[in-house]
C-alpha cells in the first residue's frame, strides 16, 4: 500500500480538483510503449499502403540525383541550392509516411486520456537531478516493472521474428535463383511481413502497458484519507473559519440594529424576554418599520440603549412577542398588526404632548387587544 511522507497510507482514490491539478501541471498517465506501436505500425502500414508510390518517387528522384546537371560543375554556386532541392523532393517523396507517423503520435495521448498541453512541465525540477531518487527508481517497484517491459518486448519481437523467418526460409531459399527484379519483390514483400509481425508484437505490449500506467498513474494520485478532508475543508470553507465569519457577520448586524434604536419611535417589550423597536415616519413610510429586535441578552441591551436615548418603552407583551415572530428587520410590520401598534404609537405621540406641556393630561394606553399568534400558527411557545 502506498504512504506519503507521514506514513499515512494512500487508500482513497483521486479526488476530482487533484486529477485536474496534476493534469494541468502535465502529470498525466502516459504509456511509451503504446506511442512507440502507434508510431511504428502506423508507418509500416503507410509503407505498404503507399509503398509502390514511395519506391517510384524513390526511383525517380535517386536517377535525378545520380545524373545532375551539367552546367552546375560550372558554376559551383548553384550547388548549394541543388542540394535543398534534392531535400525537398526527398521529403516530398517520404511525405506519406512522415504523416502517418506524425499523426500516430498523437494517437497514444488521445488513448490515454486526451491530450494535454502543460508549460509546467518544461519548468527545470531539481529533484529529478537527486541521485538517491534515480537509485530509487531504478531499484524500486518501477525499476522492476520497467526490466519486465524490457524482457517481454525481447520475447515478443523476438517470437515474432522467429515466427515470421521460420514461415519464409523456403521462399528465402529461392532468392539466388531469381533475377535481381523478382529477388528485390520477394525481398521487400518478406520485410514487409517481418515489420508487420513486429508491429503485431509491440501492438500486444502496449495492450498490456497501457493500463497498467494507466493504474500506476492513478495509484500515485491516490490521497490518505487526511488529505481528502484537507481539500473538502478547502473547497468547502474550513467550518472554524465559516464559523468565526458568521460570528462576524451577526456581531456586525448586531451593531447595525443597536445603532437604529436610537432612532426609533416605541420599544415594544415583553416586559423583559423580548425587545421590539419601530420606527414610522409618515411622510416616508407606508406602514411602522422593525428596525430591531431580540430576546433576552439582545432585548436587555436594546431596552438599556433606548433608555439612554430617552426612546418610549411600552409594555404590550403579546404584539411584542407577535412582532418578534413574524417581524422582520428593516421590513414593514405585517398587516394583521397595524390596528395594534397604531394603538400603541398614538399613545406614545400623546405622552409626549404630555411631556412637553401640550396636552392637558396624562395618557392611557389600555389593553392592546391582539392575537399573539396568526391564523394557522397555534401555540409554538
Amino acid at each position: 500500500m502506498a504512504e506519503n511522507e507521514d506514513g499515512q497510507e494512500r487508500t482513497e482514490q483521486p479526488s476530482a480538483k487533484r486529477l485536474r491539478e496534476a493534469r494541468e501541471k502535465g502529470n498525466i498517465a502516459r504509456s511509451r510503449e503504446l506511442a512507440t506501436a502507434a508510431v511504428f505500425g502506423a508507418g509500416v502500414l503507410a509503407l505498404m499502403a503507399a509503398g509502390p508510390m514511395i519506391a517510384r518517387g524513390s526511383r525517380n528522384w535517386m536517377r535525378g540525383a545520380l545524373r545532375p546537371d551539367p552546367a552546375l560543375l560550372d558554376e559551383p554556386g548553384l550547388l548549394f541550392g541543388h542540394m535543398g532541392l534534392l531535400v525537398l523532393e526527398l521529403a516530398w517523396v517520404m511525405l506519406p509516411l512522415v504523416l502517418a507517423a506524425l499523426l500516430a503520435s498523437f494517437a497514444a495521448p488521445l488513448l490515454m486520456g486526451g491530450l494535454q498541453f502543460s508549460g509546467k512541465s518544461l519548468v527545470p525540477d531539481p529533484g529529478r537531478l537527486n541521485p538517491l531518487s534515480g537509485i530509487k527508481r531504478t531499484w524500486g517497484p518501477e525499476g522492476l516493472a520497467e526490466l519486465a517491459k524490457s524482457l517481454l518486448r525481447v520475447a515478443l519481437v523476438g517470437t515474432a521474428a522467429v515466427l515470421t523467418l521460420s514461415h519464409g526460409m523456403d521462399v528465402l531459399r529461392t532468392m539466388p535463383n531469381q533475377s535481381l527484379e523478382d529477388a528485390s519483390r520477394t525481398g521487400l514483400h518478406f520485410a514487409g511481413r517481418l515489420l508487420l509481425a513486429t508491429a503485431g508484437a509491440l501492438a500486444l505490449l502496449a495492450a498490456l502497458d497501457a493500463p497498467y500506467q494507466k493504474w500506476n498513474w492513478l495509484r500515485k494520485l491516490k490521497m490518505t484519507r487526511q488529505e481528502l478532508r484537507d481539500e473538502m475543508k478547502e473547497s468547502e470553507g474550513n467550518p472554524q473559519v465559516k464559523g468565526k465569519i458568521r460570528q462576524m457577520q451577526f456581531q456586525l448586524s448586531q451593531r447595525r440594529m443597536m445603532e437604529a434604536v436610537p432612532a426609533a419611535d416605541v420599544i415594544v417589550v415583553n416586559p423583559t424576554h423580548y425587545a421590539v423597536a419601530l420606527k414610522y415616519d409618515g411622510g416616508s413610510m407606508r406602514a411602522p418599520t422593525l428596525v430591531a429586535k431580540g430576546v433576552d441578552e439582545v432585548a436587555h441591551r436594546i431596552r438599556e440603549v433606548a433608555d439612554r436615548h430617552r426612546v418610549a418603552i411600552v409594555s404590550a407583551p403579546p404584539l411584542a412577542r407577535a412582532l418578534y415572530r413574524e417581524g422582520q428587520l428593516g421590513k414593514e410590520i405585517p398587516v394583521r398588526l397595524y390596528a395594534a401598534v397604531a394603538q400603541v404609537l398614538s399613545y406614545v405621540y400623546q405622552l409626549r404632548a404630555w411631556r412637553a406641556g401640550t396636552a392637558p393630561a396624562s395618557p392611557e394606553l389600555g389593553e392592546v387587544a391582539v392575537d399573539e399568534f396568526a391564523p394557522g400558527q397555534g401555540d409554538r411557545r
